[in-house]
Parts: C-alpha cells; sequence; structure tokens
C-alpha cells in the first residue's frame, strides 16, 4: 500500500535537525557599533581637553577596535551565510525527496491512512510509527524555519553594517588628521640632546642591513643629559604590542624566502596607529634601505627598540616620549571602504592583505626574543 511505503521511505529521510550554533555576528555588530559611537563621542571630547594628543590618542585606538569588531562581525556573518547555503545545498536532494514522500501521504486518502493490509496489526504499527516520525518532522521543519529566519537576519546586517561604516571610516580619518596636526603642535615635550646630524647622517648612508644600522647607535657618543626614564627591566613580559595586529613571524623564523630576522613580523591593518610600548627617546625617525619609515626607541640606557615599516613617523630625534605616545601610522591611511570589505572573506591569519610592522629590541647591543618581553595574550 502506499502509505506503508510512504511512511518507510519517511523514516529513512529523517535525519537529527539541523545544528546551527555559531557565534552571533548580530550581536558583534551590534557592540561594534557601540564601540564606534563611543569613539565618536570621545572624539568630541578630546577637541576640547587639555592633552589633546594622548585623548585622540585613545580615540584612534578606540575607533580601530570598533572597526576591527565590526569587520569581525561580517566576517562571520558571511560564514555563517555560505554555511547555511552549503548545508542546503548538501541537503537538497534529501529534502526533495522528503517533500515527495509527505506529498504522497497528504495525496492519499483519509480512511487509507487508518487501514493496512495486515489487518488491525498493521494498522496499529502504522500508527505507531506515525507517531514516531511526526516530531522528529516537526523538529526538521522548525530548523529549516531557523535557518531561513537567519538568512534573513544576516542580510539585514549585512546592509546595516555599510552606513555604520562609513561613519566609522569617517570617524577615524577625522581622528587621525587631529591627532597629526595635535602632535605638530606639541611642544611640552621633555628632549635629549640632539644626535649630531653629521655622526647620524654618516650611519644611516653606511648602513647596509637594518641590523647593522641599530649595532651602529653603540658607537655614538652617550648623552650627558640623558633624561630618567622608569627602568625599562621592569616591563620584561609586560609590554603591550605597539600596533593592533597578528604576530605573523616570530623570533629567527624563517620566511618564504628562507630568511630568519631577529625580531617580530607583526600583521596589522592599512593605517593602524603605532604608540610606544614604553617611556622612550626617540633616536632616529625616518626613511632606512627598503624598510619605509623607521624608528628608533631607547627605552633605557643599552636598550633599543627598532620598529619598521611605517608610512608616517610622528616627533623628531631626541623627543622623549611617554609610554602609549604616538609614533606614526601604517601605510594605506587612505580611502578605506572597499579596502574594508575586500579584507573580509579571508581570515587574516596568514596576514594576505594586510600591512607588516617590524619589530626588533636589542639589549647590550644584540638582538633578543621579543616574546620575553610582550605580552603574549596580544599575539
Amino acid at each position: 500500500m502506499r502509505t506503508g511505503a510512504a511512511l518507510a521511505a519517511l523514516w529513512l529521510l529523517l535525519l537529527p535537525a539541523l545544528a546551527w550554533a555559531a557565534a552571533d555576528p548580530a550581536q558583534i555588530a551590534d557592540r561594534a557599533a557601540l564601540r564606534l559611537e563611543a569613539a565618536a563621542q570621545a572624539l568630541a571630547r578630546a577637541r576640547s581637553g587639555s592633552d589633546r594628543v594622548a585623548a585622540l590618542t585613545a580615540t584612534v585606538r578606540a575607533y580601530e577596535e570598533g572597526l576591527s569588531a565590526l569587520r569581525e562581525g561580517l566576517r562571520q556573518a558571511e560564514r555563517r551565510e555560505a554555511a547555511i547555503r552549503a548545508r542546503f545545498a548538501a541537503d537538497n536532494d534529501r529534502l526533495a525527496a522528503l517533500l515527495g514522500v509527505l506529498q504522497t501521504m497528504q495525496a492519499a486518502p483519509e480512511a487509507t491512512l487508518l487501514l493496512h493490509p495486515s489487518g488491525a496489526l498493521g494498522t496499529a504499527r502504522a500508527g505507531m510509527l506515525v507517531a514516531d516520525v511526526a516530531p522528529a518532522v516537526a523538529a526538521e521543519v522548525a530548523a529549516l524555519r531557523r535557518a531561513l529566519a537567519e538568512l534573513a537576519a544576516l542580510r539585514r546586517v549585512q546592509a546595516g553594517a555599510q552606513g555604520i561604516l562609513e561613519e566609522g571610516l569617517d570617524g577615524i580619518r577625522t581622528a587621525r588628521t587631529e591627532l597629526s596636526q595635535a602632535i605638530e603642535r606639541r611642544t611640552d615635550l621633555p628632549r635629549r640632546a640632539v644626535e649630531d646630524d653629521a655622526q647620524l647622517r654618516r650611519l644611516v648612508e653606511g648602513a647596509d642591513t637594518l641590523a647593522g644600522f641599530a649595532s651602529g647607535f653603540s658607537a655614538l657618543p652617550p648623552d650627558p643629559r640623558l633624561p630618567v626614564l622608569p627602568d625599562f627591566a621592569q616591563a620584561r613580559g609586560n609590554l603591550a604590542l605597539p600596533v593592533e595586529g597578528r604576530v605573523l613571524r616570530r623570533f629567527r623564523a624563517p620566511d618564504a624566502a628562507g630568511i630568519r630576522r631577529p625580531g617580530w613580523v607583526i600583521a596589522t591593518r592599512p593605517g593602524a596607529l603605532v604608540t610606544a610600548p614604553w617611556s622612550a627617546t626617540i633616536r632616529y625617525r625616518g626613511p632606512l634601505l627598503d624598510y619605509g619609515n623607521v624608528m628608533v626607541l631607547e627605552p633605557s640606557d643599552g636598550y633599543l627598540m627598532v620598529l619598521a615599516g611605517l608610512d608616517e613617523v610622528y616627533g623628531d630625534t631626541g623627543d622623549v616620549l611617554p609610554a602609549d605616545a604616538p609614533l606614526g601610522l601604517m601605510p594605506g591611511a587612505g580611502p578605506e571602504s572597499a579596502g574594508f570589505f575586500a579584507a573580509r572573506g579571508g581570515t587574516g591569519d596568514d596576514g594576505d592583505g594586510a600591512e607588516t610592522l617590524y619589530v626588533e629590541l636589542r639589549a647590550g647591543g644584540a638582538p633578543v626574543d621579543p616574546a620575553d618581553w610582550f605580552r603574549q595574550d596580544e599575539d
């Protein structure tokens, strides 16, 4: 009889209800929007604050965190949508067969559903089978409805993110511009004796490697008026990364060409703000070889911190900076909307499409592993 065969086929077709567990992209995007709103309010306050450089630095970082969270929400939404569509595609044949079985049952006369060729016992067994199958059918239908509703919600998240994104990007561009202007007008920084221009020029011109350039600073005469700074040895294991990003290559890890460098390569977003992890004196800032702009900081006597790959650099040689002071911006701080969305599809784990900042620490003229100095939770 058609009904008995349909019930058997239905039982074979049913699988556990679809599982759609994942991070909620809508919640991530909502939190990102709140962060960006807070950053906009901070920007308004920074314009009237007494220490505008510090306030604007914190504001740029707040925008970066908000935009990073928004990017993660959009990435999660994109992945989630792809997973749901892939599950639909994989279940397409089974669901089509399931619908066919249900249509067969619906077309059967109602009286037929109450009878079975083998008599009353078969009818009872068929009824028990229907009772077992019905809750599973209802559960799967409910799961499919939830998945369809989630697809619609994901579309709304992605559509609504555009306006939030444009406001956030406008805000961070404004904050960066105002930060640059505030730094240019800054006059209250303590200074050490300025390096001898001729000696520094010879050091730059004679450098054939970044390591050689950094080593050359040990040959420069000491500054008799060197400002007293906090002991850098106390920072060991507790430094924050100078830029928001991910360590792409660690100390002496080989790159694609097999080159091992005595520092860290950090993948970061275009235009990211770079800050001083510790109070330090600027010993050099400017272009060097093919590293872009380089910043050499002296956090304490006998220590150097080398940052390479910046686009824009702040401050002057001899400036004594407090911790968290802005040092400059990574390349790519121009129009970002298209790049923001283009970068969503990747994981960012390989640094593809990102800018990279090279960080090297030196003690007593020799490079040391940054892993001993930077907090690992920042990685």
